[in-house]
């Protein structure tokens, strides 16, 4: 009974704020434990509610947003799905759609609702890849990214879609759509240092250096 008391009045005692924050590592786990490399690391490092604060928007996008509230915010590099260029990108998360910002401009608009999942690699990499329907005529293919906080970008993005299952953490290669009918290969290693290139084959090639000593 003593115990019972003593969870019972710690419970009690959480913030909503810290509530939440255990409500997300749970998720966390349930996504990436036993799965992708870095985990175990990620526990003791807190969940931010944001990355970006509104003053890091640009007013025009908050503008353009109207009445859609940001539930989190974070920098990003996007590679584009043919030369895979780099381009630096905020990726804002609504409860409705993922919205990836340049500047000032919306350059693309991903309803939860439309999407087919989420894949991110078993290694140390931060790269996500957000796969859409092909039914969406909006949409020219998937979305690659990569972030420094990627436990955190997928479990948020997992909660605010609201779909079992929806993160998928695969080994050695995955495939995503190009555009319509064409789909390309994104190639996961281990390697002595971090590298993300187009290799010869036209692939995007991912290199991992592993645990950092």
């Amino acid at each position: 009974m003593c115990t019972r008391n003593l969870v019972r009045k710690y419970c009690r005692g959480i913030s909503a704020e810290r509530k939440a924050m255990m409500q997300q590592k749970a998720v966390t786990s349930g996504l990436f434990r036993g799965k992708k490399e870095g985990y175990a690391e990620s526990l003791s490092q807190p969940f931010a509610s944001s990355r970006l604060d509104e003053g890091k928007i640009n007013p025009k996008v908050l503008q353009l947003l109207g009445s859609e509230k940001i539930q989190y915010g974070v920098p990003v590099i996007k590679y584009d799905r043919k030369g895979f260029k780099a381009r630096q990108r905020q990726l804002l998360l609504t409860l409705r759609s993922a919205y990836l910002v340049e500047f000032s401009k919306i350059k693309q608009k991903m309803e939860y609702s439309a999407l087919r999942g989420v894949s991110t690699s078993s290694l140390r990499d931060g790269i996500l890849v957000i796969h859409v329907s092909p039914a969406d005529k909006q949409q020219k293919g998937d979305t690659i990214l990569q972030c420094e906080h990627i436990f955190e970008v997928a479990t948020k993005l997992a909660m605010l879609i609201k779909r079992e299952h929806v993160v998928r953490v695969v080994q050695g290669s995955l495939q995503f759509c190009v555009s319509p009918g064409r789909e390309g290969t994104i190639v996961f290693e281990t390697g002595e240092e971090d590298q993300v290139y187009k290799d010869k084959n036209g692939q995007l090639r991912v290199v991992s250096a592993g645990k950092k000593t």
